[in-house]
């Protein structure tokens, strides 16, 4: 039995878990693992992880009663990890592998990028508590996996099946080139592109919060959609506060309830197409990839907009894809409901086997 520490570091919140971890009887199974103890923690209000890390041992030696041991640790990191170093921008951050075992007397300490955490994760997920499926497919376990998630931005990244297990690489396609499928869309890109004086939108620009968010304001400003006034008195507030380290609204996520509620049309407008153009991204990284070992739609939106989700225009525009429809129609497509699966990679990332 070992104990592990994992963490899903972000600039708005970090949550810390210990896991206990037993392995099986073969490499071919996943280790068996316990949820011990988690916390969560607002991540401004502390000048370095080593801060929050030994806050948290604290309360957990308390909880248990004993000190807790510790051998090994896995952070995932909303940013890049280079060198076993990431510099969290919006936190002001340096997080430093070296450093860390050095300063909280872990032997191993590892860190890798959250969509990388988030594909070991969906290794670990249950099929009846944590996914919806959108898709059976046709599942194929030698297959790969591939991995999308919008969210502060848009995560993409996929499994490849190894002799032990697979191996999960991280990919920037958020940043690939927004493809319009409608003259609406086209309609949105020029917006786009005149608006932020820009030569280059990213899918992950209207594919995200901050995709929401754009997409109101272009039904507004150039379709003539009617903006309610509790709307109206939340997007001014929210415009006002760009910039600002300190934010008192979320503007997409007001805008995704109020569709989700049918209570503003102008919302359920927006996320009509937003859910369009995340489908057909979907459905561009899914030709790329060839996923029959299954594709998993992670991030907070999808999961808070399940109803949305299920409606159908995601899957229509996933398979919107000309001669090559009948070759997604056999891919499953499934619905990460966990929103710690991030937790649950890290800790199946430090068991894995030299080739999982």
């Amino acid at each position: 039995m070992t104990i592990l520490l994992v963490g899903d570091i972000g600039g708005t919140n970090t949550t810390l878990r210990l896991v206990e971890s037993e392995p099986q009887n073969t490499v071919q199974e996943l280790p068996h693992q316990t949820t011990l103890y988690e916390c969560t923690y607002a991540s401004q209000e502390y000048s370095d992880l080593v801060s929050i890390v030994r806050e948290f041992l604290v309360a957990a030696d308390q909880n248990f009663g004993s000190q807790i041991t510790l051998e090994r640790a896995c952070f995932g990191i909303a940013g890049p990890v280079v060198n076993n170093i990431s510099q969290l921008t919006n936190l002001g951050w340096m997080l430093d592998k070296t450093l860390l075992e050095n300063e909280l007397q872990i032997s191993e300490v590892r860190l890798i990028n959250d969509f990388v955490a988030v594909g070991y994760g969906v290794l670990g997920l249950s099929p009846q508590e944590d996914l919806h499926t959108l898709q059976p497919g046709r599942h194929d376990a030698n297959a790969p996996i591939a991995v999308i998630g919008a969210g502060t931005g848009l995560g993409q990244g996929f499994l490849i099946p190894q002799l032990h297990g697979y191996r999960v690489f991280a990919t920037e396609g958020g940043h690939a080139d927004f493809a319009p499928q409608s003259e609406l869309e086209f309609e949105l890109l020029q917006y786009l592109l005149e608006k932020y004086n820009i030569n280059h939108v990213s899918v992950e620009r209207v594919v995200s919060g901050m995709g929401i968010a754009a997409i109101y304001q272009f039904l507004r400003e150039i379709q003539g959609y009617q903006e309610s006034p509790a709307l109206a008195q939340i997007s001014e507030t929210w415009e006002q506060e760009i910039g600002q380290e300190h934010k008192t609204v979320d503007l997409a996520a007001k805008i995704s309830f109020a569709a989700v509620e049918q209570e503003d049309y102008l919302c359920q407008r927006t996320m009509e197409l937003f859910v369009q153009v995340y489908g057909a991204e979907a459905g561009n990284l899914a030709l790329k990839i060839m996923p029959y070992g299954g594709l998993y739609i992670a991030g907070g939106i999808a999961a808070k907009n399940l109803s949305l989700m299920r409606q159908g225009n995601f899957m229509q525009a996933f398979l919107k894809k000309g001669r090559m429809n009948y070759l997604l129609q056999e891919i499953p497509v499934h619905m990460i409901l966990n929103p710690k699966v991030g937790l649950i990679g890290a800790a199946l990332y430090l068991c894995r086997p030299t080739d999982f």
